[in-house]
């Protein structure tokens, strides 16, 4: 069986709740991810809840990498999500962590897409 893709998801806890409310950060440290890892960004789209919080998502060739903050927490929902092998999701994840300077971050792997060997006509 061969996977399509590899989902990551990583939950970020004790960060740094100043960032985790910025929006130009959080933009600039998932881009930054993804120069970094050889993604191909295509699009993205980003959000500022009042009171606090942001939300985005970075639309990459290879499929997204998004986040949600809760600063109040101290927490962030991130998720990679890669098909191919034209960069190592679990460097994007790390890399991601420790700019949001995550004391504990968890990440859980799902592979995605369990197809045979042999593709159908």
């Amino acid at each position: 069986m061969n996977v399509l893709g590899l989902h990551l998801l990583l939950e970020l806890k004790d960060c740094n709740p100043v960032l985790l409310n910025d929006l130009d950060y959080i933009r600039e440290a998932m881009h930054l991810t993804a120069r970094k890892v050889g993604a191909h960004v295509v699009g993205e789209s980003f959000h500022h809840f009042s009171p606090q919080g942001v939300t985005g998502i970075l639309a990459i060739a290879e499929s997204h990498i998004s986040i949600h903050t809760w600063p109040e927490y101290g927490y962030a929902a991130a998720d990679i999500f890669a098909c191919g092998s034209s960069f190592e999701p679990k460097e994007a994840a790390e890399l991601l962590a420790e700019q949001l300077e995550s004391k504990d971050p968890d990440i859980t792997e799902i592979q995605r897409g369990m197809v045979p060997t042999t593709a159908v006509s």
